[in-house]
């Protein structure tokens, strides 16, 4: 048995769809939904992980404190 895993969000429809498996087209196959709950350790994880991601772009070497109290001072202003 040939098994793939994936993650996949359900649309607000209800739906869900799932592209690019790994089958040939009409496969017959087995389709087991199990919804997934992280923990607040897991979510807090996987934030460090897209933080130490977006910190490592080459962009965010030429933003400053500066900048950023900038940004935070016109979108509080804006509200």
């Amino acid at each position: 048995m040939q098994a793939y895993k994936t993650y996949a969000r359900v649309q607000s429809t209800g739906e869900l769809a799932i592209a690019h498996l790994p089958f040939a087209p009409g496969a017959l196959v087995e389709v087991l939904v199990v919804g997934v709950e992280r923990s607040a350790a897991e979510r807090e994880a996987e934030w460090a992980r897209m933080m130490q991601t977006v910190q490592a772009l080459p962009q965010a070497a030429t933003i400053s404190d500066a900048d950023i109290a900038a940004e935070i001072d016109a979108n509080r202003s804006a509200s």
